[in-house]
């Protein structure tokens, strides 16, 4: 329902993740007998999650170490590794230097040209590990690295932008037809980034194999604050599942909507699952994990734009391996850590046997629910008080 913030103007309320929780089942279940499989076009994994197409998240050994414990690693065709052939001392460099400079200084190193030899050589890199090999570059770029890569190995295809639609206007580039691209590929096509049922509807009539839900909430992304741009990601997920539920009765075919970025925690994944997300891709979580090639670090997509920078290197620490930070044992108190723990336990716990069935528990506005009654955590600087 619309709100007047203003003399004849209106504004949808919309919400983000603090400001909903999930009420427990009537029913409740073994967690380690729920069903938490994703499908992507032909493709099924054991688990619904993604790693992030940044170069602080994801290198082709994070990318390999990812799809052999059952999850999926996006690998930037835009990023460093197509850049350079020797990307350690510019990860050292990236990780050193002072908040000040780091912006400048990304933006510099991104100047570096992509070379279409290293894009084959890091598919074949991930490939040789015989783990699923997932890549991701703009729009701008589709049909010549998509073909490059997929004819190197890789299995998935993401097409990725700060904001993509279908009727792109442009008088001085060619446009990409995304109808006539996922036609063309032989793997499934994942674009994005949408936050609205019209252009997830647009989008999924591409034949895509599925579509990213989210537009400025991730950790590293400054999109929100330099353009204004933006909708909380329970509101964005709902809409766009919204989407995919009237095109699957419409045309019998699912497309899978993956929610990506504004996730910290296994809480957060939870919910994002709850309010309609097939999938959630993930960054600042992975950025974490010893396995990440960020040295505790990672920055945003755009931030390496040369005129109008749309994320910022962040500080996140390593904390742990990838396979505690994904399955555990958890260390950390603070929801960080097992990521799939958390998500089969929610499950259990609201009586949620399947990804669909979680998509249909009972949601609550519950903004204060995270610190109600832990007065003691707050004072003491612990768990859900930090």
């Amino acid at each position: 329902m619309a709100e007047f913030i203003g003399r004849d103007r209106k504004a949808r309320r919309a919400y983000g993740f603090d400001e909903i929780a999930l009420v427990p089942g009537d029913v409740t279940l073994n967690p380690d007998e729920v069903d938490i499989g994703l499908r992507l076009g032909n493709r099924q994994f054991e688990i619904p999650f993604l790693a992030s197409a940044m170069d602080g998240v994801v290198d082709p050994r994070f990318a390999i170490a990812m799809g052999k414990l059952g999850g999926l690693a996006v690998l930037n065709l835009e990023g460093i590794y197509t850049r350079y052939d020797d990307y350690q001392t510019i990860l050292k460099n990236i990780a050193k230097a002072t908040p000040e400079k780091a912006t400048s200084l990304v933006q510099k190193l991104y100047e570096e040209p992509i070379k279409e030899k290293l894009i084959i050589k890091r598919v074949k890199e991930i490939s040789k590990a015989k783990v699923p090999c997932a890549v991701s570059t703009i729009p701008q770029h589709a049909e010549r690295f998509g073909k490059l890569a997929v004819d190197a190995g890789a299995e998935i295809f993401v097409v990725q932008s700060t904001v993509t639609t279908t009727r792109h206007i442009s008088s001085s580039y060619k446009v990409v037809d995304f109808r006539k691209l996922c036609k063309s590929m032989k793997v499934p096509v994942i674009l994005g980034n949408c936050v609205t049922y019209k252009v997830a509807l647009d989008l999924m009539d591409t034949g895509c194999a599925g579509i990213l839900v989210g537009i400025g909430p991730g950790s590293a992304c400054t999109t929100r604050g330099v353009l204004g741009l933006g909708v909380p990601q329970v509101t964005s997920i709902a809409d766009c599942a919204a989407a995919r539920e009237y095109y699957y009765k419409k045309h019998r075919r699912m497309v899978t909507i993956i929610a990506d970025g504004g996730m910290s925690t296994g809480g957060d994944i939870c919910k994002a699952i709850a309010c309609g997300a097939d999938g959630v891709m993930v960054g600042s979580a992975f950025a974490r994990t010893k396995e990440a090639p960020g040295k505790g670090f990672h920055w945003g997509m755009a931030t390496p734009h040369a005129n109008l920078p749309r994320g910022t290197r962040i500080r996140v620490g390593t904390t742990g391996s990838l396979e505690e930070i994904m399955y555990g044992p958890a260390k950390l108190d603070d929801g960080t850590q097992n990521l799939v723990g958390a998500l089969r336990t929610c499950m259990g716990n609201v009586g949620a046997k399947t990804i669909r069935e979680m998509q249909l528990v009972e949601l609550v506005i519950a903004p204060a629910i995270r610190t109600e009654g832990k007065l003691f955590q707050a004072a003491q600087r612990v768990g859900m008080g930090k």
